[in-house]
């Protein structure tokens, strides 16, 4: 079977990390599923200058290439294989992750594919990884969060690690990225480990 992951974007800042993440999973993974919120196509073009339709996505908008292996998804496309519980995958990573969304994955508040494709994940035992970027957290944000871990999510505050001394912003997103697809089990050759640096 094809190694497949789900990708989500949302509209919590740091578009940069849903990028990054597109662009080391292409590289590992048979088959990449990703969808853009719409809020997620406002803060591409706040933080990273890019025009992207979430209605016509575009992976040269996106990416700046279209790979075959990468599948764009509108963001209220229900009838699309990640809506659905027999569709098999390795697993879905939504980076960033709003609170938004994080709220109404944790409260089965599935009005969208990417909050339905990671209510999915839950109820058939699947990875799912939460990059949150966001501070302070405020007590709903913490027990959503927390009724988030109970129901089997991982939850990865988007927190780069600098023992490796990244040089660069790519670097330091990287670090995150790279660690959330460990999590699911794809691991990186080129990823840092403590003591080995």
């Amino acid at each position: 079977m094809s190694e497949r992951l789900i990708v989500g974007i949302t509209g919590g800042s740091g578009a940069i990390y849903g990028v990054r993440l597109l662009h080391r999973a292409l590289e590992s993974y048979d088959e990449v599923y990703a969808c853009v919120s719409h809020a997620a196509s406002i803060v591409l073009r706040q933080e990273l200058d890019r025009e992207f339709d979430p209605e016509n996505p575009s992976a040269e908008a996106l990416l700046g290439r279209s790979p075959s292996n990468l599948t764009l998804l509108t963001p209220k496309d229900f009838m699309s294989p990640p809506a659905s519980g027999s569709f098999r995958h390795s697993g879905m990573i939504i980076a960033p992750c709003s609170m938004g969304t994080a709220g109404r994955i944790a409260n089965g508040v599935s009005d969208d594919l990417i909050s339905r494709a990671a209510d999915v994940c839950l109820k058939e035992r699947s990875p799912l990884v939460l990059i949150i970027r966001e501070s302070p957290l405020s007590l709903v944000h913490l027990k959503n969060l927390t009724a988030l871990t109970e129901a089997g999510a991982i939850v990865m505050p988007a927190a780069p690690g600098f023992y490796f001394r990244p040089k660069t912003i790519d670097e330091m997103v990287d670090s995150v990225v790279v660690r959330a697809l460990q999590v699911i089990g794809r691991v990186d050759p080129s990823a840092k480990e403590w003591g080995k640096h």
